[in-house]
């Protein structure tokens, strides 16, 4: 856990302090990633902007995806940014997006996993016209089609015995 003291800039609008750190994610899983390749390089600075300290900067990602339709392995590399605003005291409880200072430091561990976990999609598709598995036999359908034969709709099927 990285600690980084702000204090040298509370109270110093104009101020900043840059900062650069590898995040480990390797305690966090999700269902659709096959695997995390961090850690993860994080840089950025904390301004100190008429008196509020926000932090801006980004964080390299780099993991391996299964494709929800077809299962393939999709090599995922992008660069998510990263903004959050700082505090010693909250003025209200409903500005949860608000991260607080510990002893005038902070944790940047949190807040780049925090931003990280929100940023994840909910599926991962390797091209947007995927066609899938077979749901009968799961034959890969970009490769090829497969040898099952069509199911007709219950509804149509007096039409497909005129077709007889």
């Amino acid at each position: 856990m990285m600690r980084l003291n702000l204090n040298d800039i509370v109270g110093k609008p104009g101020a900043k302090k840059p900062f650069r750190f590898d995040l480990d994610l390797q305690g966090i899983t999700f269902p659709q990633v096959e695997a995390l390749n961090s850690p993860f390089p994080a840089s950025g600075v904390v301004a100190n902007v008429a008196g509020a300290l926000e932090l801006s900067g980004e964080l390299e990602v780099s993991m391996t995806c299964v494709c929800d339709r077809c299962m393939a392995h999709i090599p995922i590399k992008e660069t998510l940014p990263v903004t959050a605003h700082l505090a010693e005291e909250l003025a209200d409880e409903e500005n949860s997006d608000i991260f607080l200072l510990d002893k005038g430091a902070i944790d940047p561990d949190e807040i780049f996993t925090t931003a990280f976990v929100l940023s994840m999609d909910s599926k991962f598709v390797c091209t947007d016209d995927c066609l899938g598995l077979c749901p009968t036999c799961g034959a890969n359908l970009n490769d090829s089609p497969c040898a099952c034969p069509k199911e007709i709709d219950p509804r149509l099927a007096a039409l497909q015995q005129l077709l007889e």
